[in-house]
C-alpha cells in the first residue's frame, strides 16, 4: 500500500469522522480539517445542525481518539460571499437555489484543494457518498455510490473535473449501517449522533425567516397579486420569498381543485397558480455546464437527467447552446422543473456532469441555437418549478 498524505474535511457528523478515522487506521497520514464556516455558533442549536461549534469539538475529539492533528479554518467571509449571497440574490429574483452544490464548488472542492499545497496532502477526503475511478485512457469519473439511497453525487456535480484525480471518498462502498458500525468498531464518539437535515445554516427550515432575521434580507417581502395562469387576481401574496414553484400549502386560496405555484415573476412582483398539470415539463434550458470529463457530451446524446435531490432520473437527449448552456429535451414530460435547482446528467453510473436549471421548456418551444432533437410529447405546459412536496429542498447535508 502506497503511504499518502490526507487531506481530510470533517465536519462534525459520524459520515466524515468515519472517513478520515478508515484512512488512519488503514496507516495513510492524515490531517483534519474543519472550515468554520458563517453558520458555525450562529444557527440554533439541534441535534441534527451540523454547522455549531460543538461539532468542532466533535471533529477534534475524532482526531485526538485516531491520533493525528486536527484544525479550524476560518472561511466565514468565503461562505457568506460564495453561498449565502447567491442564495439571497436567488430567492429574490423567485428561484429556488442549491446551496450545497455551491459549497462543494467553491469551499469544500474549492478553497480546501487549494490548502493542500501547504500542507503537502496528495488528496482530499470527504464524507461524501460517491465514487471516483479511473477510466480507460485515465480519466478520471465521478459515480453513484454503491447504497443508491444515500448517494450524494447530484450535490457534486459542480465541482471542477481536475480535481477528481485528487479526491478519495472512502465511504462510496458502504452503506450508512457499516459506517456506524465501523465508527461504533474504531470507538468514535459520533458514531450515533443524528444525521444533519435540511441546509445547514438553516436548520429549522424556514428559509424566508433565516433571510429576513440573520441576514437583513429586503427584497421579495411587498405583498403582491397572486394570479391564475389566464392572468385573473385570485389574491394577494406575503412577498416572493415566501414561495416556491411547486408549491401548494400556504397560498390561502379557496379553489374546486388544489392549487400549485406555477411561476414566481419577480419583477411583476407577481406569483401565477394553477392546477398541478401545469406543472409538467417537456424539457428545460441550463445555466454554463460544468462537465466532468474531458469533452463535453456529443450532441443529442441520451442520458439520464435528475432535477431535483429525490427525483429518479429521467431518460433525455441533450444539445450544447451558445454560452456552454445545455437544452435538455425529457423522453417524458417531468414534473416541477425548478429553476435555480441543479440538471445532472448521468451515464449509467458515471455523472457526465450538472449545470443549474434556468428554465422549463414550454410544449413545443425550443431553446434558441437547439438544433437535430425531436421534442417530446406534449404537455400542458406554462411554467414549471418544483415544490417542498416534490423534494425540491436541498438535500441533507455531508455528516
Amino acid at each position: 500500500m502506497t503511504r499518502l498524505k490526507v487531506l481530510a474535511a470533517m465536519s462534525g457528523g459520524v459520515d466524515s469522522a468515519v472517513a478520515a478515522a478508515l484512512l488512519a487506521e488503514q496507516g495513510h497520514d492524515v490531517t483534519g480539517v474543519t472550515l468554520k464556516l458563517w453558520c458555525y455558533g450562529r444557527s440554533p442549536l439541534s441535534p441534527r445542525a451540523c454547522c455549531t461549534l460543538e461539532a468542532i469539538d466533535d471533529a477534534r475529539v475524532v482526531a485526538r481518539r485516531m491520533g493525528f492533528p486536527h484544525f479550524v479554518i476560518e472561511a466565514e467571509e468565503v461562505f457568506r460571499a460564495r453561498v449565502l449571497q447567491p442564495f439571497l440574490d436567488a430567492y429574490a429574483s423567485g428561484r429556488t437555489p442549491y446551496p450545497c452544490a455551491l459549497c462543494n464548488q467553491s469551499l469544500k472542492f474549492g478553497d480546501l484543494v487549494s490548502r493542500m499545497e501547504l500542507v503537502g496532502a496528495d488528496v482530499l477526503a470527504t464524507g461524501h457518498y460517491a465514487r471516483v475511478q479511473q477510466l480507460a485512457g485515465g480519466s478520471h469519473g465521478l459515480l453513484r455510490a454503491a447504497d443508491r439511497s444515500k448517494d450524494q453525487s447530484y450535490a457534486l456535480a459542480l465541482v471542477p473535473y481536475s480535481v477528481l484525480p485528487r479526491v478519495v471518498f472512502p465511504l462510496g462502498a458502504l452503506a450508512k449501517s457499516e459506517v456506524r458500525a465501523h465508527g461504533e468498531r474504531l470507538g468514535l464518539s459520533v458514531w450515533d449522533k443524528p444525521e444533519s437535515q435540511d441546509l445547514c445554516f438553516v436548520p429549522d427550515g424556514d428559509y424566508a425567516g433565516f433571510m429576513v432575521k440573520n441576514l437583513g434580507e429586503t427584497r421579495g417581502l411587498e405583498p403582491g397579486p397572486i394570479l391564475s395562469i389566464d392572468g385573473r387576481r385570485l389574491g394577494t401574496h406575503r412577498g416572493v420569498i415566501h414561495y416556491t414553484v411547486g408549491q401548494r400549502r400556504g397560498l390561502g386560496l379557496a379553489a374546486p381543485e388544489p392549487l400549485y405555484v406555477i411561476e414566481i415573476d419577480a419583477e411583476r412582483n407577481a406569483v401565477v397558480v394553477g392546477p398541478r398539470s401545469a406543472l409538467e415539463a417537456p424539457g428545460l434550458v441550463t445555466e454554463t455546464a460544468n462537465w466532468l470529463m474531458p469533452e463535453p457530451p456529443p450532441e443529442g446524446m441520451r442520458v439520464e437527467a435528475k432535477i431535483r435531490y429525490q427525483h429518479a432520473p429521467a431518460g433525455a437527449r441533450i444539445l450544447p447552446l451558445d454560452g456552454g448552456r445545455v437544452e435538455v429535451r425529457f423522453e417524458t414530460p417531468q414534473p416541477a422543473v425548478t429553476p435555480g435547482q441543479l440538471a445532472v446528467f448521468y451515464d449509467g453510473d458515471r455523472v457526465l456532469g450538472g449545470a443549474t436549471i434556468a428554465r422549463a421548456l414550454a410544449t413545443g418551444r425550443s431553446a434558441p441555437h437547439a438544433a437535430g432533437l425531436v421534442p417530446g410529447p406534449a404537455a400542458s405546459v406554462r411554467v414549471s418549478g418544483a415544490p417542498q412536496t416534490l423534494d425540491a429542498a436541498p438535500s441533507p447535508a455531508t455528516s
